[in-house]
C-alpha cells in the first residue's frame, strides 16, 4: 500500500531528526491540483504546531531524512507552509496496474483482520412484525460492514440476536387472541399499545383455521408461537430479498432456558451493582457516569431488556468472539452505555464490544415525507420499498450516507433510469464496459495483454490512479466502520470513467493501445464490481 509505504519513510524521517511523532498524526490527502503530486501530508505543519517549530524546516528534515523508492516515488516537494508533495512514478502505476488485472475479483482484499474471530450483530428486530424501513437501512450497513471485515481478512459470523421472550412477545399474543376474539364475532376493545397491523388479522385467521373456535387466553403460548412462526417467516423472505443470509439466529428464549439470566442477576448482585427498590429490581449505572440508575427486573418480575442484553452480550465473549459489532437503531442509545458498564464490571473486556448507531430514514415523493403504509399500520415495510426500487437501489441509498446522520430516501431518484440515479450511474459504467469487451471481440481484436506503459494520456492515468485507491480505500472504511465510503469512491471512479471513455476510442487502428485500452477498461470493470459488491449491489452485464 502506497500511503503505507510514504508514512513509514515519513517516521523514519522524523526518528532521525530527533521528533518522533504518533503514527496517526500522520495523514494524507489528494492535492486539489494535479500539478501539486498524487498525495500530500501536512504532518511537518501539524508537529510545528505541536511543538511550536518553524513547519518548513521541518518539512526539510523530513524529505530529507527519507529514502524513497524512485520506482514508487518519482519526486517530492515542500509547498506553502511545510506541505510535502509526493508524486508516483509511473512505471510502479503500470506494475500496480498489472497487479490489479491479475487479481481480478480478489483485488482489495488484506489480511489485516489476520483470521481473528468478529461477530456482527444486526437487525435482530422484534419478532411483531414486518420489517421497517429503518430496519432495511440496518441490514445494509450490517452486512456491508460484514463484508468489509471479510475482505480484510476476518472471519466474520453474521448474527440476528431473536428476541422471542418478554413483554412485547406477551402483547403479541394477546394482540393475536383479541383479533381472534373478534373473527368469532365478539366485540372487543383493543388496546393502542398492542400490534395494530392487518398482519395480525391474518395470523388470528390462520389460527382459526387450524384450531377452530374453541381457543381461549389460555391458550396464549399456542398465539405467541403461531405469531412468531409467521412473522419470522416474513422478515428472513424479505431479508434473502436483500441478498442477506444470518449465520446464526440466537434466541432470546434460551439465555431464560439456560439459566444465564439468572447467573447474570446472582453476578451484578456479587459486585454489589443491584438493588431492590419498589418491588423492582435496579442497577447502580450512576457508578458508570449515567444520570439515574436503571430497572434491571420491574415489580412484575418481568427483566427490561437491559438484563437479558447483558446476559446475551457475556455469551459474545464465551464464545471466543475477538471483535464484536453491534449495529443499532438510535433507540439504543441509551441503553448500550449501561449493557457495556455492567460487561466491564463483570470482567469482561467491553473495549472488544463497538456499537454502531444509524440514524432515522424518512421516505420522500415529490419532495414530500411518506408517512403511511398502504396495507400494513403506520408505516412503511421493506418489502414495499423493495417492490418499489428493488433490492439494489434500496441497499445502494441506505449506504450512500455516512450512518450517524438522517438519511431522507428519494424514491423519485432511486426509480429513475438516468445518471441521475447514483445507483444506476454506477451499475451503467459496469454494463458499458462490459458492452466496450463484447464490441472488441464483435469487431475481432485479438485479446493479448497490452503494453501498460502506452497508457499517457492524462485521462487514462487519472482512471489508473483513481484504480489503485481502492485497496487503502477498503482497508480505511472497514478500519473505520465506515461502510458509506464505498459508494462516494464508486461514484467519483464512475465519473472518471466516463470521462476517460468520451474523450479517447478504446478499440483503434493501433492493436497494441487498443489491447491496453482494453486492460484498463477490464481493470475499471473489475473495482467497479468488488466495490458493489461490497454493498451487496449486482453489477449488470447489461442495462
Amino acid at each position: 500500500m502506497i500511503q503505507d509505504y510514504l508514512k513509514s519513510e515519513i517516521l523514519k524521517a522524523l526518528e532521525k531528526a530527533g521528533t518522533p511523532a504518533d503514527p496517526a498524526l500522520v495523514g494524507f490527502e489528494r492535492p486539489k491540483q494535479a500539478a501539486h503530486g498524487d498525495w500530500s501530508t501536512n504532518i511537518a505543519m501539524a508537529l510545528a504546531k505541536q511543538r511550536k517549530g518553524n513547519p518548513r524546516q521541518l518539512a526539510e528534515a523530513i524529505v530529507a531524512g527519507m529514502e524513497l523508492d524512485p520506482d514508487l516515488v518519482e519526486k517530492t516537494e515542500i509547498a506553502g507552509p511545510g506541505f510535502i508533495n509526493f508524486h508516483l512514478s509511473q512505471n510502479w502505476l503500470y506494475k500496480e496496474l498489472e497487479n490489479l488485472l491479475a487479481s481480478g475479483s480478489t483485488y482489495g482484499n488484506s489480511q489485516i483482520g489476520n483470521g481473528k474471530k468478529a461477530q456482527v450483530e444486526f437487525v435482530s428486530s422484534n419478532p411483531t412484525g414486518p420489517l421497517t424501513v429503518g430496519h432495511g437501512r440496518q441490514a445494509a450497513i450490517g452486512d456491508a460492514l460484514a463484508r468489509l471485515l471479510s475482505s480484510c481478512g476476518y472471519a466474520v459470523t453474521r448474527e440476528y440476536y431473536f428476541n422471542d421472550a418478554g413483554l412485547q412477545m406477551k402483547k403479541l399474543a394477546m394482540s393475536v387472541f383479541l383479533r381472534y376474539r373478534e373473527l368469532l364475532g365478539n366485540k372487543v376493545d383493543f388496546p393502542e399499545d398492542h400490534y395494530q397491523g392487518e398482519y395480525i388479522r391474518d395470523i388470528a385467521a390462520q389460527c382459526r383455521s387450524r384450531k377452530g373456535d374453541g381457543l381461549t387466553e389460555a391458550d396464549s403460548e399456542f398465539f405467541k408461537q403461531a405469531a412468531i412462526a409467521v412473522i419470522f417467516e416474513e422478515i428472513k423472505r424479505t431479508l434473502a430479498r436483500m441478498g442477506i443470509a444470518f449465520d446464526v439466529f440466537y434466541n432470546e428464549s434460551s439465555l431464560y432456558a439456560d439459566g444465564a439470566i439468572e447467573r447474570t442477576k446472582q453476578a451484578l448482585a456479587a459486585q454489589g451493582l443491584t438493588y431492590q427498590q419498589d418491588g423492582a429490581l435496579w442497577f447502580k449505572a450512576t457508578q458508570f457516569g449515567a444520570e439515574k440508575d436503571r430497572v434491571l427486573v420491574r415489580s412484575s418480575g418481568e427483566p427490561t431488556y437491559r438484563l437479558p442484553d447483558i446476559a446475551y452480550h457475556a455469551t459474545k465473549f464465551d464464545r471466543g468472539f475477538d471483535l464484536v459489532l453491534d449495529v443499532f437503531g438510535s433507540d439504543h442509545q441509551a441503553t448500550y452505555p449501561d449493557v457495556l458498564a455492567a460487561l466491564g464490571a463483570l470482567g469482561y473486556d467491553a473495549s472488544r464490544v463497538e456499537v454502531k448507531i444509524h440514524q432515522f430514514v424518512t421516505l420522500l415523493r415529490g419532495g414530500e415525507q411518506v408517512k403511511m403504509s398502504t396495507r400494513k399500520a403506520n408505516y412503511v415495510t421493506l418489502d414495499e420499498l423493495i417492490d418499489e426500487v428493488g433490492a439494489d437501489a434500496a441497499r445502494y441509498f441506505f449506504l450512500m450516507r455516512r450512518m450517524e446522520s438522517h438519511l431522507d430516501f428519494d424514491l423519485d431518484l432511486a426509480t429513475k433510469q438516468s445518471d441521475e440515479n447514483p445507483v444506476y450511474y454506477v451499475q451503467y459504467a459496469h454494463a458499458r464496459i462490459r458492452s466496450i469487451l463484447a464490441h472488441a471481440a464483435e469487431k475481432g481484436v485479438a485479446r493479448a495483454r497490452g503494453e501498460l506503459a502506452l497508457l499517457k494520456e492524462p485521462e487514462e492515468v487519472a482512471l489508473i490512479k483513481a484504480l489503485l485507491e481502492f485497496p487503502e480505500l477498503v482497508q480505511g472504511a472497514a478500519a473505520a466502520r465506515e461502510p458509506h465510503r464505498i459508494p462516494t469512491y464508486l461514484q467519483e471512479l464512475a465519473g472518471i470513467f466516463h470521462a476517460f471513455y468520451h474523450k479517447h476510442r478504446v478499440v483503434t487502428e493501433d492493436a497494441k493501445l487498443s489491447n491496453a485500452r482494453l486492460d484498463l477498461c477490464d481493470a475499471a470493470r473489475t473495482v467497479v464490481a468488488n466495490g458493489l459488491n461490497l454493498l451487496g449491489v449486482s453489477a449488470p452485464e447489461k442495462m
